[in-house]
């Protein structure tokens, strides 16, 4: 432990200037034993510091590392756990307790000792030493009561003390002075001795010579505690009359408190007085703006408006603790609140005479409104109410219920008077679509209201009979004058388009600019929430915003921008019916004009939509949409039906379809009204459908034709199907279109084969025999060595086809092809080319066969190629 403890000198404290008095090997109590080492130091430099530290080995290395501090006046408590038996184990409180284990109880007891010495010498302070044995600390008491401090104590502290610098130079000195001091210590010690005697005896002269300058010094001492008493009698004199001095500023200060006092209670007094006059008073002026105001004219509106803020700003101040138990206070809010009923009371009255001046006056346009297919403009009367915009604002933060009667005012008397209009505005479009009265009439329309009747039987049989009247007019073109009944159509279909589109025009900035005013006037945010106080609920039929649900309690709105939407439905619950209305009748006159009004309504539903999605108008525009689109999907399946029962007549030729030209004629329209429309894929979609139909019942209506061959049929109607697909370049039916084409190419050639085996009918025959012997085996130089197939049989075939039968033959293959083809598609020079040149094929075909199987036999047919041109253009010219 002495090596430790010097390696310890060395190695940590030494460089800093203290000195290792104790120290004891420890581990923490309960935990991994982890020894470490506990020393008390001091410092060697003044003031003397003691310190504990707490010393470990390093996990490096085999050196040592300081690893935490205490100064031993911080250490409250030293606990050694028990005073009679031996135990390793001691507690010291600091900051907190630290329980430590000691490797032996010597080792404990010596640092406990060193503690206790410490603390006697440098820092007279009374630690607590708990549970340790008396003898320990009264084997660390100094012997001598008057021992030095600086020299008895800090023998007892520790047997070994360095010299200072000081005493190593006297003690250098005087070993100079004696050369043998190294060499004969006993001499030097001897001399030492010498001079001490010298000394003592100097100094034992000194004092016996001093003896009488004390007694002076006695006598001294004795005259100046004399006079010290009669100072203390004078200072005692000094402190009587200072202490009535002291009585009586104490009672001056008091009294000045008592003042400073009285003075802040009247400042602040002051203070809370000011704050309610400045804060709580409401100008006469602006007293009798709220009692007798101007309602009507633009200045009584400004100081109606100002005086009701500042009434506002009155009632809404916050009161200081205690403002509120005062009478006057109680007294002025009870008038602001007077004042308030009263203003708000006259300003309702005011604006719901207001509205019904609006209807009045608003009535009296509708006539000049009635003849053009307009409506009459709200702005005025928006521009006059919203003057109020703000006195609206203040009553919906002062009194919402009389805010909420004004709302639900507004929206019985606006709601009728838009019904008016709405409804002699749509009088006027079916007029306007119908051509007048009587024909509108006869489309099911009577009443100012313009609401449709008929049962739905009546409108499909309207609808057939469009379409009827659609291919019957499609199948005489030709017949008809410069105008038309296709150009008839178009030009109904136009005028509607253009229609549908001014009703959609007028009625869109309309809700637009009702939607702008009710949110500025009724100040209602589109985006800001609000807490709830008229209900979701709609009663389209009782006309009504329902405050109460189930037990009378507030039905929330989720936000302003539904309280919005909630007005506008109730204000132009009418528009959707009549939408639907004029929607069916369009329908009821054309079935296609569905088309044009699908894509009208796309179109405004997206503009609405890119506004605001849940708008009231996007919302209504898009419900009426999807009836549009029911329209739209009705109208294909109400052609493909019409496919499905088409009858033809047993008696003439079948042509094109009318359902083929029905979809050229769609399509046509189609193309050009859904250029560039957001809803192609809608078309795309009925395209589609439509073609598919075409395709299955031309296939169908072929298969039952009986006058015409059902190649032509085919031929003709895929023919138009891929000459209509080719014009109008429709990109989603690029399939079908090439489908269409090898329909019409397969049939096209399976008719003039048809067609052609009838004139030579004896030699196909023949050579179709020739064919089945060589393909039963026989060899074809053999082939002419069968009775029934030997040069005579030949020769005698070939002579029955001279040129003039041929000739003969084809103009009669002319004429019958003639009355199988249409006269529209114009497709009689095309077939006859393709018969020609499947006949020189054939001749080709025949000669090759003679050649092979008939080798050196001469036999030749009694016409040519050259001959077979000449006839086809013969009879073609002849035609």
């Amino acid at each position: 432990m002495t090596a430790i403890k010097h390696a310890l000198q060395r190695d940590i404290f030494t460089p800093n200037d203290e000195r290792l008095l104790s120290i004891v090997n420890v581990c923490k109590a309960g935990k991994k034993k982890k020894n470490c080492f506990l020393c008390a130091t001091v410092t060697t430099e003044r003031p003397v510091q003691v310190k504990v530290v707490k010393v470990k080995k390093s996990d490096k290395g085999d050196f040592y590392k300081r690893q935490i501090a205490w100064a031993l006046r911080d250490l409250a408590v030293v606990d050694a756990k028990d005073a009679i038996k031996e135990n390793p184990e001691f507690d010291l409180h600091f900051e907190k307790i630290y329980k430590w284990v000691a490797s032996s109880t010597a080792e404990k007891n010596a640092f406990i000792s060193c503690i206790w010495k410490l603390n006697q010498r440098y820092l007279r302070k009374k630690i607590d030493f708990v549970n340790v044995s008396s003898q320990l600390l009264e084997e660390s008491v100094p012997s001598g009561e008057n021992q030095s401090v600086t020299g008895g104590d800090e023998e007892v502290v520790d047997e070994y003390q360095e010299l200072n610098a000081r005493e190593e130079q006297d003690i250098e000195i005087m070993m100079e002075g004696c050369e043998y001091a190294i060499s004969n210590a006993e001499a030097f010690a001897e001399k030492l001795s010498r001079e001490l005697q010298v000394l003592d005896g100097a100094n034992i002269q000194s004092i016996m010579a001093s003896e009488k300058q004390v007694n002076i010094l006695m006598k001294l001492l004795d005259e100046a505690l004399k006079e010290v008493d009669q100072i203390e009698l004078k200072l005692s004199s000094y402190e009587e009359m200072l202490q009535s001095v002291k009585e009586q500023m104490d009672q001056i200060s008091e009294s000045n408190h008592l003042i400073h006092l009285s003075n802040t209670n009247n400042v602040k007094l002051l203070s809370e007085i000011e704050f309610l006059v400045n804060h709580m008073d409401l100008a006469k002026g602006h007293i009798k703006a709220l009692q007798e105001g101007d309602l009507a004219s633009s200045r009584g509106i400004e100081a109606c408006t100002n005086a009701a803020d500042a009434l506002l700003q009155c009632m809404s101040v916050a009161l200081r603790p205690g403002h509120d138990m005062l009478l006057a206070v109680k007294q002025q809010q009870q008038r602001f609140s007077d004042l308030r009923e009263l203003f708000a009371r006259r300003l309702a009255s005011h604006l719901n005479n207001v509205f019904v001046q609006q209807g009045h006056d608003q009535s009296s346009t509708l006539a000049q409104h009635s003849v053009e297919l307009t409506l009459p403009n709200h702005h005025p009367f928006h521009r006059d109410l919203l003057r109020y915009a703000k006195l609206m604002e203040w009553l919906k933060s002062t009194d919402y219920g009389k805010y909420e009667g004004l709302t639900k005012n507004y929206m019985d008397y606006l709601s009728r008077l838009y019904e008016r209009e709405i409804k002699d505005f749509f009088e006027v479009a079916k007029i306007k679509m119908t051509g007048t009265t009587k024909e509108s009439k006869k489309f099911g329309l009577h009443g100012s209201s313009g609401k449709l009747t008929g049962s739905t039987s009546s409108l499909n049989k309207l609808s057939v009979q469009s379409s009827g009247n659609r291919r019957s007019q499609s199948s005489s073109l030709l017949d008809m004058g410069n105008m038309s009944a296709s150009d008839l159509d178009v030009a109904d279909r136009t005028k509607f388009d253009k229609i549908f589109e001014q009703v959609l025009s007028e009625l869109e900035p309309l809700c637009l600019a009702e939607q702008d005013f009710i949110s500025k006037f009724f100040k209602l945010q589109q985006h800001q929430s609000m807490p709830g106080t008229m209900a979701e609920a709609e009663d389209l039929d009782g006309g009504t915003l329902s405050r109460q649900h189930n037990c009378g309690t507030p039905l929330p709105v989720s936000s302003e921008k539904d309280m919005i939407r909630q007005m506008m439905i109730k204000i132009f619950r009418c528009i959707e019916p009549e939408l639907n209305n004029l929607i069916a009748l369009g329908d009821k006159i054309d079935s296609f004009n569905s088309l044009y009004m699908l894509v009208k309504m796309s179109h405004h539903v997206w503009t609405a939509q890119n506004v605001d999605p849940a708008s009231f108008l996007s919302t209504t525009l898009g419900n009426v949409l999807v009836t549009v689109k029911r329209n739209f999907d009705k109208c294909i399946s109400n052609q493909i039906r019409q496919m499905e029962e088409v009858k033809i007549s047993k008696k003439s030729k079948v042509g094109i379809l009318p359902f083929v030209a029905e979809f050229e004629e769609f399509a046509g329209l189609a193309e050009s009204i859904f250029k560039n429309a957001e809803r192609r894929g809608d078309l795309d979609k009925a395209y589609t459908k439509l073609i598919r139909g075409v395709f299955v019942n031309v296939e169908k209506v072929a298969n039952e034709s009986q006058k015409t061959p059902r190649d032509v049929v085919m031929m003709e109607n895929f023919h138009h199907i891929f000459a209509t697909l080719s014009r109008l370049k429709i990109s989603c039916l690029e399939a079908e279109k090439k489908e269409a084409k090898q329909k019409y190419t397969d049939h096209l050639q399976s008719y003039v084969i048809y067609s052609l085996g009838q004139p030579l009918e004896k030699l196909n025959h023949f050579f179709e025999g020739v064919e089945a012997r060589v393909a039963q085996g026989i060899r074809e130089e053999e082939v002419s060595y069968q009775l029934a197939f030997n040069k005579q049989e030949l020769r005698k075939v070939i002579k029955e086809y001279p040129g003039k039968e041929v000739k003969k033959g084809l103009d009669n293959l002319y004429k019958k092809v003639d009355k199988h083809l249409c006269e529209e598609e114009n497709l009689l020079q095309v077939v006859w080319h393709s018969m020609q040149d499947e006949f020189i094929r054939q001749y080709k075909h025949f000669e090759g066969l003679i050649a092979r199987c008939y080798p050196g036999s001469g036999v030749t047919m009694e016409f040519t190629i050259q001959d077979i041109l000449d006839y086809c253009s013969s009879i073609a010219q002849s035609h």
